[in-house]
């Protein structure tokens, strides 16, 4: 590969689309832009250095709604790829997929997955269906439409559950307050989510184990990170919130803390690659993706969540991988495009 290729790094300004992130009642609108698109925005300039140690020809762009911009743009510099960082455009989360499709329309490469992919596992509920469909564990659910409530003689699930915004990612919306024991108290835990967020929920078996993150670059499974939750306060979840992942002054952020690679024994350690392998594949993932695993107090590892196109940012799970395998940060952004670069029109993943 050419130090002259031309790479576009598009990636998205950080929006305010609710009144809150955080999964609960705040005093102040203080929290009040997505923090996890704020990272985002802040870790830029590390990727394009990054890239620069490869590539001579490196330019940047920031997507909007004024789609007819982002054409022009584009189509004007003529990339011989797009590192694509859109996770969403204004704050909406399913442009992600949209964004990708555009490039696949005006037919340039680009790094990552493609919007069928990327679509699908924005959606937890299909994501979950699919994983059933290949015989994959994933928690037991329940799909709670905008403004319905739970008919106790009808709910099946076995509490405690964890309720989640169904078409959101980054945890926004989890909390403290987002397991619980009784249908009075999902009802209510409903009543605030569809207040806040105007959409549907899903309700899922909480499974109380450890948790794992498994990251996985062009079909490889890098070294294992689990999230350790000692020192978190008694009663308090041990859930991955959204203020443990993005906010560093609070309770959740300082306990929940990734150990990489993973302290394991090798039959648990080929037993959760094994399945993250599976899941990967069931759902059309290239390049990159990241697969989140609660494991049973029966040693049964549950999939939780896919999720293509993770934060690549120097200090988050994916890189922290990357280097446990013995990847410097620039070194994983090469690997990417590499990828990209050497992908074949035949790949059957080629095309979204």
């Amino acid at each position: 590969m050419s130090s002259d290729t031309k790479i576009l790094v598009c990636y998205n300004e950080p929006a305010k689309v609710y009144k809150n992130y955080l999964g609960k009642n705040v005093a102040s609108d203080e929290e009040n832009v997505d923090l996890s698109e704020t990272e985002v925005m802040n870790h830029i300039n590390d990727i394009v250095s990054g890239l620069q140690l490869y590539f001579k020809d490196i330019e940047t762009y920031a997507f909007s709604s004024d789609i007819e911009a982002a054409i022009s743009w584009i189509t004007s510099y003529s990339p011989d790829l797009i590192f694509n960082f859109v996770e969403s455009v204004e704050g909406k989360a399913n442009y992600e997929a949209y964004t990708a499709g555009l490039y696949e329309l005006l037919g340039f490469n680009y790094t990552g997955n493609i919007p069928l992919c990327l679509g699908l596992c924005l959606n937890k509920a299909r994501t979950k269906q699919l994983l059933q469909s290949g015989n994959i564990k994933t928690p037991g659910f329940h799909i709670a439409k905008l403004n319905t409530v739970i008919d106790p003689e009808c709910f099946t699930l076995k509490f405690p559950v964890i309720l989640k915004l169904l078409n959101e990612d980054a945890s926004i919306g989890i909390s403290e307050f987002s397991v619980v024991n009784s249908v009075e108290e999902a009802n209510r835990r409903l009543g605030f989510l569809f207040k806040t967020y105007r959409q549907d929920v899903i309700i899922e078996e909480f499974i109380n184990g450890r948790e794992f993150n498994v990251s996985i670059l062009g079909g490889d499974v890098l070294p294992i990170s689990e999230i350790i939750f000692s020192g978190l306060p008694k009663g308090l979840p041990k859930i991955v919130t959204y203020e443990g992942k993005w906010s560093p002054n609070s309770t959740y952020y300082k306990y929940t803390n990734p150990n990489c690679p993973a302290e394991i024994e090798q039959e648990l350690r080929v037993k959760i690659e094994t399945v993250a392998k599976e899941a990967y594949e069931l759902m059309n993932c290239r390049d990159y993706a990241r697969v989140d695993i609660r494991l049973s107090k029966s040693g049964i590892p549950y999939v939780i969540e896919v999720n293509p196109n993770p934060d690549l940012s120097q200090d988050a799970g994916f890189a922290r991988a990357a280097r446990a395998k013995g990847l410097s940060y620039p070194e994983l952004l090469y690997s990417i495009v590499n990828l990209a670069m050497d992908r074949k029109e035949y790949d059957p993943k080629t095309n979204g």
